[in-house]
């Protein structure tokens, strides 16, 4: 699979920050689903036992864990090597935490290559960080460094019968779990801890915020708010869930 043209993210008649920003934001969601959502698959593609692997994020938001590039140099900057041989000598926390801060240096490198390659000045390479910039880390967001969601965005999360304020009543008995991060109606989105605490909600698999009208879940175990989409679960699907839980959590009880 192609995972250096230009052509697969970037319009090679346009080239500026906001292409090579989408390019960016595709290959980190990409990683993100690997050692998060996809974390069972990707633990055992890295076998201790093949030669030196590379963790690859691809402009359409998926991954693949394959050798490096025969060619040297080249054409894009190469992922870290060897992350294979590290799995069974590290707690596995710690194993993803390290892949997440080196595939943090590959995508920064990834993109200012293409900075670089595309000759943008100044202004242009400080707006490419500041876009950058705004989104966290995969290593925030794999090492539990991201500001944890609590379970609803108002900052409680449970109502004064103690029930999930997410589960309301539909009038015929029946409580949906049709759960939605709510605007505020000065439209900015609602913290989690009231004045102390005005982070943002960060879906658990992408770490994107909440924009008006996308249906999300939240976790039963975790905790962590999801896109529908991230998880591949419908508003129709989730009415019949009477607890959800995230793959991150099914995965570990797996495992365990």
């Amino acid at each position: 699979m192609d995972d250096g043209t230009v052509s697969a993210a970037i319009h090679p008649n346009t080239r500026n920050p906001e292409d090579v920003f989408q390019d960016f934001r595709g290959r980190r969601a990409g990683i993100v689903k690997a050692l998060t959502t996809d974390v069972e698959t990707f633990y055992k593609l890295c076998d201790p036992e093949k030669e030196n692997l590379c963790l690859y994020g691809l402009p359409d938001e998926t991954w693949e864990v394959r050798l490096p590039a025969e060619e040297v140099p080249p054409e894009l900057p190469e992922p870290v090597l060897g992350i294979n041989f590290a799995r069974d000598g590290m707690a596995e926390k710690d194993w993803l935490s390290l892949i997440a801060v080196h595939s943090d240096a590959w995508l920064l490198s990834v993109a200012f290559y293409f900075g670089a390659r595309f000759g943008f000045d100044q202004e242009a390479r400080r707006r490419l960080f500041m876009m950058i910039s705004g989104l966290p880390t995969v290593f925030e967001v794999v090492s539990g460094g991201v500001k944890k969601q609590s379970k609803t965005p108002n900052g409680s999360s449970k109502n004064k019968s103690g029930s999930k304020l997410s589960k309301q009543s539909n009038g015929n008995g029946k409580l949906p779990k049709l759960v939605q991060p709510k605007y505020e109606e000065d439209n900015s989105v609602k913290g989690y801890g009231g004045d102390e605490d005005q982070s943002l909600t960060l879906c658990g698999t992408c770490a994107e915020t909440y924009a008006n009208g996308e249906f999300w879940i939240c976790c039963d175990i975790c905790e962590k708010w999801f896109h529908g989409k991230c998880v591949r679960i419908t508003p129709a699907k989730a009415e019949h869930i009477k607890h959800y839980k995230c793959p991150g959590c099914s995965n570990k009880r797996n495992r365990e």
